[in-house]
């Protein structure tokens, strides 16, 4: 049973600042949380970001007393069980993920497991990552080439950010060096920032111009299943749908979506078997399934790429985002030749450098 519970802000500060059409950030503030049992101690972190669908900041850290209050003495199965249980549609998913995560640990580091294959037997051990590269604007054409060189094939952009005519121009002028390697595609990341015409048109001269493009997320507004499908019909390749998932979508089943993937944050969706779960249904509907991080610390980091390798999904995952940290809680999984290996020990990989 649990003996510990417990948990401590963090302000980490980024190595630049992360910028988006729904605003930025220079610090990523949250809370790492672990609790203690049987000599072992399982690790989560709170790191709530509103913008991508979580609670705010003060939600979440009433949240976590209100989550943390009673945990001594409760058996952890039952706990988890409990925490499955409640309200899928739940206002506090970051505080809610982050106590998910620290008892999963426990709970697979008892059985002797990884993580991935708790959740998972089938689990994979390696991961497909995309390159992060930041706002279209303010990556340098060499970027590209850098990320290449590093066996990145998927690089993320975001847009959304300037007008759609000029941000067509930057992504022509941008691909133009990278035409050459035809197996390197760009993903972009609107981040509801378009209205219907705008995203139609955009995504006709992509096509039209043959832009190296691999998906686009998150393309509207104000989006509906209806306008998505029209826009999925344009397209030779994905459609998208992230932060709109939690806060609008959350009682739609995938399959009436109207776009050939979504983007699952855990952190945004309450808990790595909410996760699971809604991966399977999408991907059941042969929707395909990208696992993003929320730049999270190391102790957010490691339980979502455990639970990517869980989903198995073979395209590339949004997990690429610990260099964008100038500080970190402990060592997290990085990317090698575009792709993330995970350690087969128990729990989720995650120790943290001071406690």
């Amino acid at each position: 049973m649990i003996e510990r519970a417990g948990f401590r802000p963090y302000d980490l500060p980024l190595r630049q600042a992360w910028g988006s059409a729904r605003g930025g950030f220079a610090r990523r503030r949250g809370w790492l949380v672990w609790v203690e049992a049987d000599g072992l101690t399982g690790y989560g972190d709170c790191a709530p970001l509103p913008a991508a669908g979580t609670e705010a900041q003060e939600a979440a850290g009433a949240a976590l007393e209100r989550l943390f209050s009673g945990l001594r003495g409760q058996e952890i199965e039952i706990r988890l069980s409990a925490l499955d249980a409640e309200n899928a549609t739940d206002a506090h998913p970051a505080a809610r993920f982050a106590l998910d995560c620290a008892l999963a640990d426990l709970a697979s580091q008892r059985l002797n497991l990884s993580m991935r294959r708790w959740l998972a037997p089938e689990a994979v051990d390696r991961l497909a990552v995309n390159a992060m590269l930041g706002t279209l604007g303010t990556v340098p054409g060499k970027a590209l080439a850098a990320s290449q060189a590093q066996g990145f094939r998927v690089l993320k952009l975001k847009v959304g950010v300037d007008t759609p005519m000029s941000e067509l121009e930057s992504l022509v002028e941008l691909a133009r060096p990278s035409s050459t390697d035809t197996d390197v595609r760009l993903r972009l990341d609107a981040n509801g920032a378009w209205s219907f015409d705008q995203a139609r048109w955009l995504i006709e001269r992509l096509v039209k111009l043959r832009l190296p493009i691999e998906s686009i997320e998150e393309p509207l507004a104000e989006p509906t299943p209806e306008r998505l499908d029209e826009l999925q019909a344009l397209a030779p390749f994905p459609l998208a749908l992230d932060e709109s998932l939690p806060t609008r979508f959350a009682a739609v089943d995938p399959s009436q979506l109207g776009v050939r993937r979504l983007v699952l944050k855990p952190a945004a969706l309450g808990g790595l078997h909410r996760t699971l779960a809604l991966a399977r249904r999408a991907q059941d509907a042969s929707i395909e399934v990208v696992v993003t991080s929320l730049v999270e610390s190391a102790a957010g980091l490691w339980p979502t790429a455990q639970l990517a390798a869980a989903i198995a999904s073979p395209i590339a995952q949004g997990l690429a985002t610990a260099d964008w940290l100038a500080a970190d809680l402990g060592q997290a999984p990085r990317p090698c030749a575009g792709r993330i290996d995970l350690p087969d020990r128990p729990g989720s990989g995650f120790m943290p450098t001071h406690v």
